[in-house]
């Protein structure tokens, strides 16, 4: 079976470190600045480490949870070092960013351990223009191929003809088949035809680059519907996946971009791009609590390989070590 979320990489850590090295700079500095040295754990702290969650973009609503576990564990006296004040910070956001996974590893969003066998496995992604989506592809093609899958692109972004180049440009670097038709084909009979092909060649992973869609476009949004509705009549319980790309530098808009797509397109994992270049990392939390989705994949670089599994602990970790 194709590992799909399968375990990190024994250099995750590493990689990790590189890639959220800004907002390393801008959450963990600030933290460490409030919680080192041997100041009382108080109120004062308390709303001074508000603050740094805070300016790391993980959101009102999440920092608001994470300081109450604190602060209920300071009024029980369980808490009376910054050490252990640090040590149980790192907790309850790995925490957070754990529950969505193990959510969707049961009943929830995720993939199934049936729709795991079922063949080919058919990934949608999805995402607005300018996210890294077609880049994303490739690299995820680029990660099962190496795991010994075989694969066909469908080039269901008939929109643009510059995106059916870009895929096809990946498709030939990763050795894969990739089905398109002319610009401005209906979307569906391209994934209709990808699909078709995909079954007579016994592939095991279709994935489908769709265009990329304003999340308030609703036109849009109902021709996504579309193509999945086509791929459920090709492949059973298709589209197995759908994976939302979100650029990590546009911090809480990419939240609100996952609320819209998660209405709608039914997405069951996000992938977070150009992690390396904001200080707004703080947003992969925000995610995790608020929509209890996932995060599959982070991009960390420009790279062919620069696309690794997610881990909670070793996000923590990257973060604050």
């Amino acid at each position: 079976m194709i590992s799909l979320f399968g375990p990190p990489e024994p250099t995750l850590l590493e990689r990790l470190k590189d890639s959220v090295s800004k907002t390393r700079t801008e959450l963990a500095a600030q933290v460490e600045k409030v919680l080192t040295g041997n100041r009382p754990v108080d109120p004062e702290l308390l709303e001074q480490l508000e603050t740094a969650l805070l300016s790391a973009d993980i959101g009102v609503r999440t920092t608001k949870e994470v300081l109450a576990a604190l602060r209920q564990q300071v009024n029980e006296h369980k808490l009376t070092e910054t050490a252990e004040l640090k040590k149980e910070l790192k907790r309850q956001i790995a925490r957070i960013l754990q529950a969505p996974a193990a959510f969707a590893d049961g009943n929830g969003a995720g993939p199934s351990a049936e729709s795991a066998r079922v063949s080919p496995r058919v990934i949608f992604v999805v995402g607005v223009n300018g996210t890294g989506k077609t880049t994303t592809i490739g690299k995820l093609t680029n990660r099962l191929k190496k795991e010994g899958a075989s694969i066909v692109l469908c080039a269901a972004d008939t929109f643009r003809a510059a995106a059916i180049e870009q895929l096809e440009i990946w498709a030939r670097r990763s050795g894969v088949e990739m089905v398109k038709q002319k610009p401005g084909a209906d979307p569906s009979a391209v994934v209709f035809d990808a699909l078709t092909a995909a079954r007579a060649r016994k592939a095991d992973v279709v994935i489908v680059d769709t265009a990329g869609r304003l999340h308030t476009k609703s036109n849009l949004m109902a021709e996504l519907e579309k193509m999945k509705r086509t791929a459920a009549k090709i492949v059973p319980g298709a589209p197995h996946d759908v994976l939302l790309v979100l650029d990590a530098t546009t911090g809480q808009n990419g939240l609100n971009q996952a609320r819209e797509f998660w209405g709608h397109a039914g997405v069951t994992g996000i992938v977070l791009t150009k992690l390396d270049g904001t200080a707004k990392g703080g947003i992969v939390v925000a995610i995790a609590r608020e929509l209890n989705l996932p995060i599959r994949f982070v991009g960390t670089g420009e790279k062919i390989d620069d696309l690794v599994p997610f881990d909670a602990q070793t996000y923590v970790h990257s973060l604050f070590d």
